[in-house]
């Protein structure tokens, strides 16, 4: 299909790839942005891709308090050198991953990550719902699979919708920042802590409350 150029503008300022790529990709993906990236990456042609495999040691640990000190995070966000490490536009992004942490509450930074014991929980749970609704049998494997994506999508940080703009991924704003910076940048790793958390208590709406505190 034919693609105008502003999608082909939008497509190279989001992945850093060159003009014909994006338009190639464009093509491909019949108009899609969000698909005419992953083709790119698929590719290695954007410029995420092409910085993922580049070291990065620097960065930061930040902190993120909320509610008085009823949730707790920290976050470490790596990137090649201290001088980016330093810039507003890197600090405001771990500082946007910290909230999504705080708000959406994730295990995991990415699906590898989930313990296969947890993987093989989930799935013994998906597949005893879908036979209580009287899904054929030969299908049941195909729809718990199918069903797994939102498992990921609701524990892995990566594959969280962001907070601040739920038509994104944290992953696709990730590659954003990439190409944005020009280094490779990396969510190493998150610990996060809930007041009273594992004990019988009233249920909140953090995510809300975090997302409301943002647009302060």
């Amino acid at each position: 299909m034919a693609v105008n150029a502003s999608a082909v503008k939008e497509l190279r300022e989001k992945t850093g790839a060159g003009m014909l790529d994006c338009k190639k990709a464009l093509e491909e993906a019949n108009g899609d942005l969000t698909r005419a990236a992953e083709i790119l990456r698929e590719k290695g042609l954007s410029a995420a891709a092409n910085k993922a495999g580049r070291i990065a040691t620097e960065g930061i640990v930040e902190s993120y308090i909320h509610g008085g000190g009823r949730i707790g995070v920290l976050v470490e966000v790596n990137c090649e050198t201290d001088f980016v490490a330093k810039t507003d536009q890197f600090r405001e992004f771990v500082r946007d991953v910290a909230m999504q942490i705080a708000a959406a509450a994730p295990k995991y930074v990415r699906r590898e990550e989930a313990p296969q014991e947890d993987l093989d929980k989930e799935r013994e749970i998906l597949k005893a719902q879908a036979l209580n609704e009287g899904k054929p049998a030969h299908i049941v494997d195909k729809m718990v699979e199918g069903r797994m994506a939102k498992f990921y999508e609701e524990y892995c940080l990566l594959e969280q919708p962001f907070v601040k703009d739920p038509d994104k991924t944290i992953s696709q704003l990730l590659n954003e920042k990439i190409s944005a910076i020009g280094e490779n940048i990396s969510i190493r790793r998150f610990v996060r802590y809930e007041l009273g958390e594992g004990l019988e208590k009233k249920q909140d709406n953090f995510y809300e409350e975090v997302m409301s505190q943002a647009k302060l």
